[in-house]
């Protein structure tokens, strides 16, 4: 394989964007609710929450001393609001397992709740600093491009870490740089949809530009569109529960001009069986 780690460093010292997870001192419970925040959500909208939320809760144990209820509704409009639930048991787990300090280790940090591969290698990474592979859905696109040669990546596979593992340098410091680098390269410049070649610092070992920009096929899952959709009405449930917290909602009363009262039921079902709202004597709230 050639040298792609060379240039990916040198490009990523002059055009990395600032971000607030990339700046000295940040630290891991930072980083670990920065990833939580970045899963499927872009980075403009997520940076005023992560500032928020880390006001408010500095420490993994100031988040787990708090209710559910309120991650929930701090999480505001971020989506996927499960992904603020898993967050604060993880907070739990890491005040009572683990002394309040997130855990270094990936295997360790695997057994909390709401963190896979992804996530805890990022942490272990861009926090303390370790040599791992770390792959995200833009590091993929990448890898699949300048190494395999497909304009699109495929399922997310154990092949990824190994590609990205064949890829990092040994040294430690720099293999941390390398890792950031190629996300932040299919984050900006090898994008999905108008990737810049004239801008790529791989466009001389791109398989992908070698063999002249073969289609290949897009076996991503298309999103369902959001207006109309049980996660529409999902959204709605809980902006109604967030706006109400912390007092409880008659049961009858949420969102009851919903113009599918079937997909309504589906909506709060739902929620509670994830434990993102509470049921009781024909009330629903935020869960306590």
């Amino acid at each position: 394989m050639q040298d792609l780690a060379t240039p990916l460093a040198a490009w990523y010292a002059t055009a990395a964007r600032d971000l607030p997870w990339r700046r000295p001192g940040f630290g891991a419970w930072g980083t670990l609710v920065s990833e939580f925040m970045l899963q499927q959500t872009p980075v403009a909208r997520v940076i005023p929450h992560l500032q928020a939320w880390l006001s408010r809760w500095p420490a993994p144990a100031d988040l787990a001393a708090d209710a559910p209820a309120e991650a929930v509704r701090q999480w505001a409009n971020l989506g996927y609001p499960r992904r603020a639930l898993w967050l604060h048991r993880a907070a739990v787990e890491i005040r009572d397992r683990h002394d309040g300090v997130v855990p270094r280790d990936v295997e360790t940090l695997l057994s909390l709740t709401g963190i896979g591969d992804y996530t805890a290698r990022a942490v272990a990474v861009f926090a303390y600093g370790d040599r791992h592979p770390v792959v995200d859905t833009n590091t993929r696109r990448v890898l699949a491009r300048a190494v395999e040669g497909r304009a699109q990546s495929g399922p997310p596979s154990r092949r990824d870490l190994d590609a990205m593992e064949a890829l990092l340098p040994a040294d430690v410091a720099t293999s941390t740089v390398v890792n950031a680098a190629a996300m932040e390269l299919g984050a900006t410049v090898c994008t999905a949809r108008a990737p810049r070649c004239d801008a790529c610092p791989l466009a001389s070992a791109c398989a992908w530009r070698a063999a002249g920009y073969p289609v290949t096929e897009d076996r991503r899952r298309r999103q369902a569109r959001y207006e109309g959709s049980d996660r529409h009405a999902r959204g709605a449930v809980l902006r109604t529960l967030r706006d109400a917290a912390p007092r409880p909602v008659a049961l009858a009363e949420v969102i009851a001009q919903w113009p599918d009262p079937a997909q309504r039921d589906r909506a709060i079902d739902s929620l509670i069986a994830d434990g993102l709202a509470e049921a009781s004597e024909e009330l629903l709230r935020l869960p306590r």
